[in-house]
């Protein structure tokens, strides 16, 4: 039987067959995918080939093929820095949920996810969540965040999930598609997919008012069939997210600012950082790039697996602009 993989808690797989019905299935022996080195060999999202277990006397499958990923976004894992962690597999959109302080999340991360989408080939769109919470002064940080964004060419939306303010415009973009939401923990992923399907029920909770950091809510990735003909797979938080297996040269073609501007710098293999005459730079110096991106870019570059926890996360504030200029 051939299906897709729902729900992935590391030793049993949720199967959707093809004939609707779900099956818990399991690896037989060591399963890997050639040229991936991955804590988990099967993700959420991917389609799989398995066969019933007939003399089990519970309904279950064993997973024995899985068919080739149109994409698939991955991050450093937590305990082996040499492998890495597929979050999920043939996803058309990813929607990264930002919150400017409940709890904050920094340009260095966002930076970082945006990298890892471009690599993997999926698009992303930056959703600014809990809108109704700002006030004057995280209203402005917000807009001047998204204007940076969306001067790179980023798709932003503004959306509040208690208030329902932009869940239509988000259901335009997810209706056909399978979809992801990702960010740290706390930014509302769970509670946002109850605003678009309430039926669902998902468990919510509060910020840490001590450390203002989300508290997890969501264990493992899994799949969601929506109403509208949607797709979403919901995602466990994410502190930190550690780029993986790029060489330097490469990264700043994931910064599409940065990689318009290559052609025009005197070495090809410009690193945009002590050379003379480097485009990147000098558009720097004109203001024409964000300082923010340029620092994460200078990060990734060196090699910052970005370890600190959300609570040192002032350092990276968007404020490194404004900080520049005075």
């Amino acid at each position: 039987m051939t299906g897709i993989v729902y729900k992935s808690t590391g030793s049993w797989y949720t199967v959707k067959a093809e004939d609707n019905q779900f099956y818990d299935c399991r690896i037989k022996g060591k399963f890997r995918i050639k040229g991936i080195k991955s804590t988990n060999p099967i993700a959420v999202g991917d389609v799989v080939d398995f066969e019933i277990d007939e003399t089990s006397d519970a309904i279950t499958g064993t997973i024995h093929n899985i068919h080739e990923r149109k994409n698939y976004i991955v991050r450093k894992s937590v305990n082996l820095s040499h492998q890495m962690h597929i979050i999920a597999s043939n996803v058309d959109y990813v929607f990264l949920l930002i919150t400017i302080n409940n709890p904050p999340t920094t340009t260095n991360f966002i930076d970082r996810f945006l990298v890892t989408a471009e690599a993997y080939g999926i698009e992303t769109i930056l959703v600014f969540n809990k809108i109704d919470t700002f006030n004057d002064l995280t209203s402005d940080e917000q807009l001047y965040m998204q204007y940076i964004y969306q001067q790179v060419g980023y798709k932003c939306l503004r959306v509040s999930s208690t208030e329902e303010k932009g869940i239509e415009e988000l259901k335009e973009f997810m209706r056909g598609k399978t979809t992801m939401f990702s960010g740290h923990s706390g930014v509302g992923k769970s509670t946002l997919v109850n605003a678009l399907e309430p039926a669902l029920h998902l468990k919510t909770k509060t910020i840490s008012e001590q450390s203002m950091q989300g508290q997890h809510t969501t264990t493992f990735a899994e799949m969601y069939d929506l109403s509208f003909g949607a797709k979403i797979i919901d995602t466990p938080g994410i502190k930190g997210f550690g780029i993986v297996d790029m060489e330097k040269e490469e990264i700043s073609g994931y910064f599409p600012e940065f990689f318009k501007l290559k052609d025009q710098c005197k070495f090809n293999n410009c690193l945009h950082k002590d050379e003379p005459k480097c485009a990147v730079k000098e558009a720097l110096e004109k203001d024409e790039i964000s300082w923010s991106r340029y620092n994460s870019y200078l990060k990734i570059l060196e090699g910052d697996d970005e370890s600190y926890r959300t609570d040192n996360y002032n350092e990276d504030r968007i404020a490194s602009d404004e900080t520049r200029n005075k």
